[in-house]
């Protein structure tokens, strides 16, 4: 630049020539100027940023560092660590006061960032989440709350579980009563077939439980017409005459196969025949 040549603020058109001077987009400003048009103003005493200052900006937002604080204490957070909360800035120990949780178990701050756990709106640290009875901290693992404690799966079933009578282990959820005995629903079984039993329509004999169908084969009456088993389990009625059992709609003339129930009938050796027919033998 020749001594002929004028270099001046692009705004007021005071010389640079030998000043402090900003470039903005190719183009230079004088201090004041630049300030007046560009400077942001702080959210803290409403003052524009000088060029001489530090601008600390959040979210669009902007700050002098001496007026970057937190909103309760008034501490610095210039290089800190601190939170927002409803446009104020705190910091980490203001917003755990005003709103973190509090540990259930201690009663004391859980700190932004540290783990906690939460169940049902209780909170607790981590270390603080404890298994009531072995005293473990039980952390991601499973619990089981029980009354005002909380148990881990282990001391909950030594303390409160059933034991299936069948294979001695604890029931921690459903189970099936029968007899007065806990079991789990998959080892509650037919003792003759070994099906599963829960949810299904059984019977029992000397204290063992059966599906209908083992029940009817092993120990059912057999109708002497079609030889399938009688059973009064699903309220069918039979028909019994010298020993012999017949269901209801089986109990017919032998010779023309009429119903005989709630009728005389006559016997010719094994052969059950109505009155008309036995008069015709």
């Amino acid at each position: 630049m020749s001594s002929n040549e004028r270099f001046d603020c692009h705004y007021c058109k005071d010389s640079l020539l030998g000043k402090k001077y900003i470039m903005k987009e190719d183009t230079q400003y004088c201090t004041k100027c630049y300030e007046n048009l560009f400077a942001n103003c702080c959210e803290g005493c409403s003052l524009p940023i000088g060029c001489n200052c530090k601008d600390l900006s959040y979210k669009d937002r902007h700050w002098h560092d001496q007026c970057f604080k937190c909103a309760k204490c008034s501490r610095s957070l210039v290089e800190k660590a601190f939170a927002a909360k409803d446009d104020m800035l705190l910091c980490t120990e203001c917003y755990a006061n005003e709103y973190s949780s509090k540990c259930t178990t201690c009663q004391k701050t859980i700190m932004p960032g540290s783990r906690k756990m939460e169940y049902k709106g209780n909170s607790w640290h981590e270390t603080c989440f404890l298994c009531h009875r072995c005293q473990q901290p039980m952390g991601t693992k499973s619990f089981i709350p029980k009354d005002a404690g909380y148990f881990c799966v282990a001391c909950f079933e030594k303390q409160f579980a059933y034991q299936c009578c069948a294979c001695k282990r604890a029931i921690t959820t459903g189970g099936v009563t029968y007899q007065d005995k806990p079991w789990h629903r998959e080892c509650f079984l037919c003792i003759g077939c070994r099906k599963q039993l829960s949810g299904q329509r059984f019977t029992s004999r000397e204290n063992y439980p059966y599906c209908l169908e083992c029940f009817s084969n092993l120990y059912a009456k057999k109708c002497v017409g079609c030889t399938k088993a009688i059973t009064s389990l699903a309220g069918a009625k039979y028909i019994s005459f010298e020993e012999r059992q017949w269901h209801s709609e089986c109990f017919t003339c032998m010779q023309c196969s009429v119903s005989l129930v709630g009728r005389g009938f006559l016997t010719q050796r094994d052969n059950i025949l109505c009155t008309d027919c036995g008069r015709e033998k």
